[in-house]
């Protein structure tokens, strides 16, 4: 057996194990949700500045109105859904692929 097909059969081995499809299933619990609602709240921004221009015109306090509030909110939740994924995986994946990749090291050696 030469290297290239003893390390595509141990990554093979790696991609059917439990541990690996428990890593991939709380990747997407979380990534696939959390980017749904992501681009909901950015199309309901993009919506609403398109067809209620009244709404997103009315001032809040001096010239800020809530075009103005939206739209940094956007930049907001960006950084928040960034914050919240690096803890996530530093919570729930990265003990995971840590010890898949030192099983992986430890095969291919």
């Amino acid at each position: 057996m030469t290297t290239q097909e003893h390390d595509a059969s141990v990554y093979e081995q790696v991609q059917t194990s439990s541990e690996f499809q428990d890593l991939k299933r709380r990747f997407r619990r979380w990534t696939f949700p959390m980017t749904v609602a992501f681009l909901s709240w950015y199309l309901l921004y993009v919506v609403l500045s398109g067809f209620a221009r009244g709404f997103m015109g009315v001032k809040l306090f001096g010239n800020v109105n809530v075009a103005l509030v939206l739209g940094l909110l956007q930049f907001v939740s960006t950084f928040w859904i960034a914050w919240a994924y690096a803890r996530h995986a530093d919570r729930k994946l990265d003990p995971i692929a840590d010890k898949l990749r030192h099983e992986v090291e430890e095969k291919t050696r």
